[in-house]
């Protein structure tokens, strides 16, 4: 018997212009001239790590809302015609990522004697001294805005042009968007961009397989929650 594959419905998603341009724009502000305001800030008292987390999130979640709401509506569509299908490519892209996330875990500690995750141990200590407010960043705020940036801003734009640059391009800046703050002091710490091209490759599968970006957003909050949930678990624990 000939084995059918899955028919997955035809990419369409996409931003227009206006919306592409106003979501692309917010790259510098979300990696560059956000969080130096936050800083300052953080060095004059006035809020504390944790805090800055949740505004650099929570002022994305609101912005994205803002500047691309019509295509959030339009988005949801697929999800409400297919919800097995995203439900079931959400959980098989989770099963897929704890996979990946384990060989490229043995990999890192072969290739460094054991070096750990700097940005993972932080995330958990912040969520450690205040759960709620991280996990309303980590699980809420921060999955909208960085599926929105990531996915709907560099994979869709490039998806409609190439596909192979779609997923180059943005699987790398995903990865170099989580390491690049660490890497700058320890450039040893650029092989955490292993643990994190898996990541950017199977959100942008998702979101290219659901053609809808809800696909990708809830993808990245069930990942976020569980491993906040598994750490946290872990470092009580410990």
């Amino acid at each position: 018997m000939e084995r059918r594959r899955p028919v997955f419905p035809e990419f369409t998603s996409a931003l227009s212009r206006t919306e592409a341009a106003l979501v692309l724009g917010y790259f510098p502000v979300h990696i560059v001239l956000l969080p130096r305001l936050l800083g300052l800030l953080y060095a004059r008292g006035a809020i504390d790590i944790l805090w800055a987390n949740v505004l650099l999130y929570g002022f994305g979640f609101g912005y994205m809302l803002a500047a691309a709401f019509r295509f959030l509506r339009r988005d949801f569509d697929p999800l409400a015609d297919r919800p097995l299908l995203v439900a079931g490519q959400v959980c098989t892209g989770y099963l897929a990522m704890l996979a990946c996330n384990i060989l490229a875990g043995l990999l890192i500690a072969r290739l460094t004697d054991g070096a750990e995750n700097v940005n993972n141990d932080a995330l958990v200590e912040l969520a450690e001294y205040s759960y709620g407010p991280m996990k309303a960043a980590l699980v809420y705020l921060g999955p909208l805005t960085e599926e929105m940036l990531f996915r709907a801003g560099l994979f869709g734009t490039l998806r409609h042009k190439n596909r192979v640059a779609a997923y180059a391009v943005s699987m790398l800046a995903f990865s170099v968007y989580h390491v690049w703050g660490y890497a700058l002091d320890d450039p040893g710490y650029w092989i955490f961009l292993l643990q994190y091209l898996p990541a950017g490759w199977l959100l942008a599968r998702c979101y290219e397989r659901t053609n809808s970006i809800w696909g990708s957003v809830f993808f990245h909050m069930l990942t976020n929650y569980m491993a906040l949930e598994l750490f946290s678990a872990a470092m009580r624990a410990a």
